[in-house]
């Protein structure tokens, strides 16, 4: 265990507004847990941070006892960074405000705020920034890996929507980064994970979208999924940066559209977002009703708001998760004939591939501007391991990695940092690419001794 005086804690947790949390008090399991089944970390004490004054004062307290700190925003990274052993869990979920200028259209959000939050708020005045797809992920953690979701193609990154930021540093002060101010900390924020301190506040722009966006399901076979990723391909060039479509195979879940007898059939989906005027959607989205015969559709005008958590039930917390991912430039025939392979073995039924179709504003941002250098990625493709019970382990991270080589051959050797397990260090320079030594100086600056190491993590030039 951690080596604390327990006069030493009580003067902590007499100074801090939020909770400290101790093994053995009837909450700590519960603060402990986090979005991935897999990670079952114990640590030595828990903080959970009301305000700016508490992750100054956490921090302070780690780096003094030389503790390993984990910081946790939403506590859905996949390689369970959000929480260590026996060190110091400095939890910012209780820090969830977040306040919309309608005027200004800027959101100043905290980091405990999760997609749902945020979108709650700006939602109200019919506005929005690029987030993910599924609406229990933490802001935070989304936003300093980057983070792309359905309106990436039309206003970019995540990254490329932030204008400032107030972080707290490895020495315990608080500094506000910006385009005008401390350049190379925000430069290397946007992207470069929790690498350069903690963010307790995040003022992102926002854009017009909604409250009604156009979109849903279109379901097909799997033995249709070669001719339809195909004409994918070809649509994708042409498609408005207004219209995004992922693709997605797995087993059918219980939908209510698709017929009884197809639930639990290996298909392949095309999940449609239009952010154009909702009378157009027909006629926009009528390209991909034609990729092949479908099981069944759903389609239709729907708040921002619900399709954002459309499919949170696929990605409840406490299952067993184990991602491997690429970068890609297009979809070669010989990644479609591996996927459809990968498809007809797949060990659970909530395994899933999906190719996450980004392109559009993402790729007219110079790989220099930001700490996330990936410009040149049109797809993110996902092997998403998932299942229940320890036992599959085995079975479902092979199957995994198995994809994942075969797939190989045909991506960019690069990768996104938020998609990486625990095991992938050694990818750390592939997330970065040519912005990696520019990283490692911003590092050498704001955490020379490397407090902020329980990430993906970019090493200070002295322990290197």
């Amino acid at each position: 265990m951690a080596n604390l005086s327990s006069s030493a804690i009580d003067e902590f947790k007499a100074l801090t507004r939020g909770q400290v949390v101790l093994p053995g008090d009837p909450s700590f399991d519960e603060a402990r847990s986090i979005w991935n089944g897999m990670i079952d970390r114990r640590p030595a004490i828990i903080v959970r941070c009301a305000g700016t004054a508490d992750v100054r004062r956490a921090v302070n307290f780690a780096r003094d006892n030389q503790l390993l700190l984990a910081v946790r925003g939403g506590g859905h990274n996949i390689a369970g960074s959000g929480v260590c052993e026996d060190g110091m869990l400095l939890d910012l979920s209780p820090m969830k405000s977040a306040r919309i200028d309608p005027v200004a259209r800027r959101a100043y959000v905290e980091p405990g705020c999760l997609l749902r939050d945020f979108d709650h708020e700006a939602q109200a005045f019919g506005l929005a920034t690029p987030l993910g797809i599924n609406s229990t992920t933490g802001v935070a953690g989304l936003t300093l890996g980057g983070g792309f979701g359905w309106l990436s193609r039309r206003f970019g990154m995540t990254v490329d929507n932030l204008i400032s930021a107030d972080v707290v540093t490895a020495d315990g002060e608080m500094i506000r980064c910006s385009a005008d101010s401390h350049e190379d900390l925000f430069w290397a924020i946007r992207g470069g994970g929790g690498n350069f301190g903690v963010v307790t506040m995040f003022e992102f722009r926002l854009h017009e979208v909604g409250p009604q966006v156009y979109g849903g399901l279109v379901v097909l076979p799997m033995d249709q999924a070669r001719d339809a990723l195909v004409k994918y391909r070809a649509a994708f060039e042409t498609w408005p940066d207004e219209l995004t479509v992922w693709a997605v195979a797995r087993f059918a879940p219980p939908l209510p559209f698709l017929p009884a007898d197809v639930h639990g059939k290996p298909i392949i989906a095309f999940a449609v977002c239009y952010t154009g005027p909702a009378a157009n959607g027909p006629a926009v989205v009528d390209e991909v009703r034609r990729f092949g015969t479908p099981y069944g559709e759903h389609l239709g005008p729907m708040p921002y708001t619900a399709w954002q958590q459309a499919f949170d039930p696929l990605l409840t917390p406490g299952a067993r998760n184990y991602w491997k991912s690429h970068n890609l430039a297009t979809l070669d025939d010989g990644l479609i004939d591996a996927f459809v392979d990968a498809i007809g073995n797949l060990p659970s039924p909530q395994c899933e591939i999906f190719f996450g179709a980004i392109g559009g504003q993402t790729m007219r941002v110079a790989p220099d501007a930001t700490a996330y250098s990936n410009r040149d990625a049109k797809y993110v493709m996902n092997v998403h391991g998932r299942w229940t019970e320890a036992a599959d382990d085995e079975r479902c991270i092979a199957w995994s990695r198995a994809f994942f080589d075969a797939s190989a051959p045909f991506a960019l050797g690069s990768v996104y940092v938020n998609f990486m397990t625990e095991e992938e260090s050694g990818r750390v320079g592939a997330a970065y690419g040519p912005n990696y030594a520019r990283l490692v100086a911003v590092k050498d600056r704001y955490d020379p001794h490397n407090l902020f190491r329980h990430n993906q993590n970019i090493k200070p030039s002295a322990l290197a």
